[in-house]
């Protein structure tokens, strides 16, 4: 007992000997840098979630996965093994003022020659791969 209480007064001596001048702490010393940029920024568009997930069998018994993205915006496909997704997307449309209109089209491209028409609530779509033409796939 008479150890516990030499041990406890160690510690009062030991904080009793601390800084005991005030401290004062103040909020927003330094205005944010960016505060203007950020209120006059764009707003952020969010990725389009993942509306349904199909796999295709197609003509030539090949298989194919489709993630079909929420909205229309777009979908992913997979062929074959492949663990990396294709983006398909809707064509853009024309630039303000210019007089070349995009052909009306209902299909979702890509670069390299990748095309997909349907939807994901369809049991058939038409594919089109480089190296492969056209083939029609079906749930």
């Amino acid at each position: 007992m008479i150890r516990n209480l030499a041990l406890f007064a160690l510690a009062a001596a030991a904080l009793a000997a601390c800084n005991s001048e005030s401290h004062t702490v103040v909020a927003n010393e330094a205005p944010d840098p960016m505060a203007a940029e950020l209120a006059n920024a764009a707003p952020v568009e969010l990725p389009p979630a993942i509306a349904a997930s199909k796999t295709y069998r197609c003509k030539d018994n090949s298989l194919v996965r489709i993630d079909w993205l929420a909205g229309d915006k777009g979908a992913n496909l997979r062929v074959g093994d492949a663990t990396t997704a294709i983006a398909l997307r809707t064509p853009a449309p024309p630039a303000e003022g210019g007089n070349e209109a995009a052909p009306a089209s209902d299909a979702f491209t890509a670069e390299g020659g990748y095309s997909l028409k349907g939807q994901a609530s369809a049991s058939n779509v038409a594919l089109t791969l480089p190296g492969k033409g056209s083939l029609t796939c079906h749930v």
